[in-house]
C-alpha cells in the first residue's frame, strides 16, 4: 500500500491511474442470442406511452409488484417501462427498489413475447423479497402476456 501514492498529482492522480488500468466492463454483443444488455428502443419513457398502457391494458397483480400490459395492435417491439411512487419511501429505497425489478426483467427479456408494452409498478415488499422471487414473479407476468387472449 505503501508505494501506491508516489506518483506526482497524491492519492487522486494515483487512484485514477489504477482504475484506468482494470479491465473494462465486458458485455456480450447484443447480436449474439442471449444478449445480457437492455437497451433504450425495449424501455418505455414518454409520459404519453405509460399513461396509454394505464388506461388501455390490463393489470396482472402480484405479491411484490402490479404489471399493466398492453397488446399492441400491429406487434411492434415490446417495451418495459418502471414507476415507483414515492409512497414506497426516499429515493434512494425507491432506486434500489427499481433497480432489482430492472435486473429480473432484464433476465427475463430473451422470453419477453413481441407486441407488448409492460410497466412494472413494484410494491414496499420488492425491497427485501428474495431476488429469485421478483424474477419469478416477472416471468409469470410475461407469461400472462404470451398467453393467446
Amino acid at each position: 500500500m505503501g508505494g501506491q501514492f508516489l506518483l506526482a498529482g497524491g492519492p487522486r492522480a494515483a487512484i485514477s491511474l489504477r482504475s484506468a488500468t482494470r479491465e473494462p466492463f465486458v458485455t456480450r454483443n447484443s447480436n449474439s442470442s442471449g444478449s445480457f444488455k437492455f437497451p433504450k428502443c425495449a424501455r418505455l419513457l414518454k409520459s404519453g406511452d405509460f399513461r396509454n398502457v394505464y388506461d388501455n391494458g390490463f393489470r396482472v397483480p402480484g405479491r411484490h409488484m402490479v404489471a399493466f400490459c398492453l397488446q399492441l395492435p400491429d406487434g411492434g417491439a415490446s417495451k418495459v417501462g418502471f414507476t415507483t411512487p414515492r409512497a414506497l419511501g426516499r429515493a434512494v429505497v425507491r432506486n434500489r427498489i427499481r433497480r432489482r425489478v430492472r435486473e429480473a426483467v432484464r433476465l427475463q427479456l430473451p422470453f419477453f413475447p413481441p407486441g407488448w408494452w409492460v410497466v412494472f409498478n413494484p410494491r414496499r415488499s420488492a425491497l427485501s423479497a428474495p431476488f429469485l422471487e421478483i424474477q419469478e414473479e416477472v416471468a409469470r407476468v410475461f407469461r400472462r402476456c404470451s398467453e393467446p387472449s
